[in-house]
């Protein structure tokens, strides 16, 4: 019985160092959707042209909006951004306007130097339906923020004015 007893209290033990896959966070980095992500403030909108022809617009906690506004790169630990997107259709009632139709991606950039220094000390995280999209996507984040604007923290986005 002793021996018993030993054993269960080892396995408990040990259980306490397991990993458990989270179902809402990205592969590779492990991001989750932020609470309150869409009460951020807007950095910029844009329009993506062919083949997506989405809409989208990028938002920023306080950290990012402080660092944005202050001119401050790299950006800070506990910066995160977040864009969302929708395919983008003619308003029914102004012709020259685009607006927003069914959206299809929402994605985050979340900065820790230390977890992340990796991928120059950004996760990212691509979500479809609340749901997090397969590792190979996420595979392409870094190395295109990597090739094109490595000279602003791997950051795409610019503060609109």
């Amino acid at each position: 019985m002793k021996r018993l007893c030993m054993a269960f209290i080892a396995l408990v033990g040990s259980a306490s160092h397991w990993v458990f896959a989270d179902d809402n966070a990205s592969p590779i980095y492990g991001v989750t959707i932020p609470d309150g992500y869409r009460q951020w403030e807007l950095v910029a909108p844009a329009q993506e042209a062919d083949p997506l022809n989405e809409l989208r617009v990028v938002l920023g906690n306080s950290a990012a909006l402080k660092a944005y506004r202050e001119g401050k790169l790299p950006f800070p630990d506990g910066t995160v951004l977040a864009k969302l997107a929708w395919k983008h259709e003619q308003s029914p009632d102004f012709k020259t306007a685009s607006i927003p139709g069914a959206a299809t991606t929402v994605q985050f950039m979340v900065k820790d130097s230390k977890k992340y220094a990796a991928t120059g000390g950004w996760g990212f995280g691509r979500f479809i339906n609340g749901k997090p999209v397969d590792q190979a996507q996420h595979e392409t984040c870094f190395a295109c923020h990597q090739a094109l604007v490595k000279d602003r923290d791997y950051v795409f986005t610019k503060l609109a004015p």
